[in-house]
């Protein structure tokens, strides 16, 4: 549906959730991918992530990531983490791409520019 580039971009998403649908439904999955599995699901996947940088030191973590092998497995765990988030969102019918969006007005309202710039933690709480 095309009408002179005025229409909002399809969601990206959309063609991915339906082959992760169709994934699951194969292997008759649906079953279990109430909104409290698979929140657990993004939940140990995403320590499974952490797990793989936990001791490199932050100084390190760049070049590390850039190793291919230590690439391929920080890549497999970010699709396992994110496969387990569209599934969740697509369950809860939550938009990501909106609840993303939402997000962000709500962490610039949060976040100013001039109390953030450069800064690790949140603006008007003290440092100690």
């Amino acid at each position: 549906m095309t009408d002179s580039g005025n229409s909002p971009p399809s969601d990206p998403f959309d063609a991915l959730i339906r082959e992760l649908r169709a994934f699951a439904a194969e292997r008759e999955w649906a079953k279990f991918h109430d909104p409290k599995n698979l929140s657990m699901a993004v939940a140990s996947e995403a320590g499974e992530l952490v797990a793989i940088l936990r001791w490199i030191r932050n100084e390190e973590a760049d070049a590390f990531a850039r190793d291919p092998e230590n690439h391929a497995r920080l890549k497999a765990e970010i699709a396992d983490v994110a496969i387990s988030l569209l599934l969740l969102c697509d369950r809860t019918s939550i938009d990501l791409r909106q609840a993303i969006l939402d997000k962000l007005e709500v962490n610039r309202r949060n976040y100013p520019v001039e109390s953030s710039r450069g800064r690790s933690d949140r603006p008007g709480r003290s440092r100690s």
